[in-house]
C-alpha cells in the first residue's frame, strides 16, 4: 500500500474547494473543504485524452527520423499540456515506413513504463482512405490502397499489437469485411477521409464501426445538399463524432450542430502535428511538404491555402476556443476531451473525477484566453509540475 496523497483544488464541475485523496493510483475520496484562499487554488479535473496526435513541438510521429527518445520526449511534453493518455497517429505512408514508425513506438513503450501507460494505443489513419482530392486531405495519394487484412496484421505485429483505432473510407468494397475483422479483435474502426455513399457508411456501421474521424474535415470543398457523407454520419447514432476544435478546421455553427446532435458521443481531438508549439514560419514537413504556420496558429499547405495540414494547437487550447466562442462551458469542454474519449476507448478514466477512478488528474489555472497546467498526475504519480503561476 502506498501512502495517501492529498490534493486540494477547485472541482472543475462545481468550482467548490475539495480535497482529493489518492492511493495506489486511484482516487479514494473527494471531500469538500473550507478554504479562505480558494481564489488562489487551481482547478482539478480528469487528465485529457487525445485520440489523434500526429506530433508536437518539433517531433513528428510520421517522420522516419523518429526515435525512442523522441517518443519519450513527446510523452513528457504532452503531460505538461495536461494530456495523460493519447494515441500516436500514423498516417498514410509506404508499407515499410509505417512498419518502421510503429516499431519505434512499440520499442518506446517497452522501454518506459510511463510511455506505455500514457499511450492508450496507436491510431492508424490511412492508407485505407479515399483517393479523391478533397477527402484525401494532405495524405500522399501514391500510398492509398484498399483495406488489406494481411498487410494490417503485419503492421499490428510491428506495433506489438498496439493499433487501437483505424480510420478508413467505407467506399472500398473490402471495407465491410475488414471492419468486422478489426471489431472482432477489439480495434475501433472510424470513418474518415471518405467519399462514401449512404449505403456504404451504413454497411460499415452495421459491421461495427463506431467513430467518425474529425467529422467535417477531410472532405470535398463542395458537396450535394443531401444526401452526403457528413449528414449520414451525423444522423447515425452508432457513430461517435471526433472533431477538431482549434478554431480553423470547423466554423462555430458546425461545431454547435455536432454538439447538439451527438451529445455524449462528441469527442474533442487536437489532430496536432509537429508544428504545434512552434513559432509561426514556413516549414518543410515529411507529410504535407511545404506548409505555412500563420501568426494566429493556422497551418495550411503553402500552395493550397484552403487545405489545412493538421492542427498547430493542443487540447487545452481547443478547450479554451470552445469556451471563448460560447460553444460549451469549461466543464463540458473538459468532458469532451477526457470523459467521452475514455468511454469510446473503454477506459476506466471514463468515471472522471470520482471515487474509485484512476488518479489521472490535472491541476490548472484559468486565464483570460488560456489554461495554464500547474500539475499533472498519471496513476497518482506527479509527472509534471509547473515552476511558476502567473
Amino acid at each position: 500500500m502506498s501512502a495517501v496523497q492529498l490534493i486540494t483544488g477547485l472541482h472543475y464541475q462545481t468550482g467548490q474547494p475539495v480535497e482529493v485523496a489518492v492511493q495506489n493510483g486511484l482516487v479514494t475520496s473527494i471531500i469538500p473543504v473550507d478554504s479562505m484562499a480558494s481564489f488562489k487554488l487551481p482547478y482539478i479535473a480528469p487528465g485529457l485524452i487525445d485520440l489523434q496526435v500526429n506530433g508536437y513541438n518539433g517531433i513528428d510521429f510520421n517522420d522516419t527520423s523518429l526515435t525512442v527518445e523522441k517518443v519519450t520526449a513527446i510523452t513528457q511534453q504532452l503531460l505538461a499540456q495536461g494530456v495523460t493518455t493519447f494515441l500516436p497517429t500514423i498516417i498514410t505512408n509506404s508499407n515499410s515506413n509505417i512498419s518502421l514508425l510503429l516499431s519505434i513506438i512499440a520499442n518506446a513503450c517497452r522501454q518506459s513504463d510511463l510511455v506505455r501507460n500514457c499511450i492508450g494505443g496507436i491510431h492508424l489513419e490511412g492508407p485505407f482512405i479515399s483517393p479523391q482530392d478533397g477527402p484525401l486531405g494532405a495524405h500522399d495519394k501514391r500510398y492509398i490502397c484498399a483495406p488489406d487484412w494481411e498487410l494490417f496484421e503485419q503492421w499490428n505485429a510491428a506495433s506489438g499489437n498496439r493499433i487501437k483505432m483505424v480510420t478508413l473510407s467505407p467506399e472500398w468494397p473490402e471495407a465491410v469485411a475488414f471492419t468486422r475483422q478489426c471489431v472482432s479483435r477489439g480495434i475501433i474502426v472510424a470513418i474518415g477521409h471518405t467519399a462514401a455513399t449512404t449505403a456504404q457508411i451504413d454497411a460499415v456501421a452495421d459491421a461495427g464501426a463506431t467513430m467518425s474521424t474529425h467529422l467535417g474535415n477531410g472532405t470535398h470543398q463542395v458537396l450535394p445538399r443531401h444526401p452526403n457523407y457528413i449528414w449520414d454520419q451525423l444522423a447515425d447514432d452508432r457513430l461517435s463524432a471526433g472533431f477538431i476544435g482549434d478554431g480553423f478546421h470547423l466554423p462555430a455553427s458546425v461545431i454547435k450542430v455536432i454538439l447538439k446532435v451527438k451529445g455524449p458521443k462528441v469527442i474533442l481531438v487536437s489532430d496536432s502535428v509537429s508544428l504545434a508549439g512552434m513559432p509561426p514560419s514556413n516549414y518543410q514537413t515529411p507529410v504535407g511538404g511545404n506548409v505555412i504556420l500563420t501568426n494566429d496558429g493556422k497551418l495550411h499547405l503553402a500552395n493550397k491555402p484552403d487545405t489545412l495540414a493538421g492542427s498547430a494547437k493542443v487540447l487545452v487550447q481547443a478547450i479554451i476556443s470552445l469556451v471563448d466562442n460560447k460553444l460549451s462551458t469549461m466543464p463540458e469542454a473538459i468532458n469532451l476531451a477526457a470523459i467521452n474519449p475514455a468511454r469510446l476507448l473503454g477506459l476506466p478514466q471514463q468515471a472522471g473525477l470520482t471515487k474509485g477512478a484512476p488518479a489521472d488528474l490535472i491541476l490548472f489555472y484559468r486565464h483570460e484566453n488560456r489554461l495554464q497546467i500547474a500539475a499533472t498526475y498519471k496513476q497518482g504519480v506527479l509527472v509534471h509540475q509547473s515552476d511558476h503561476h502567473d
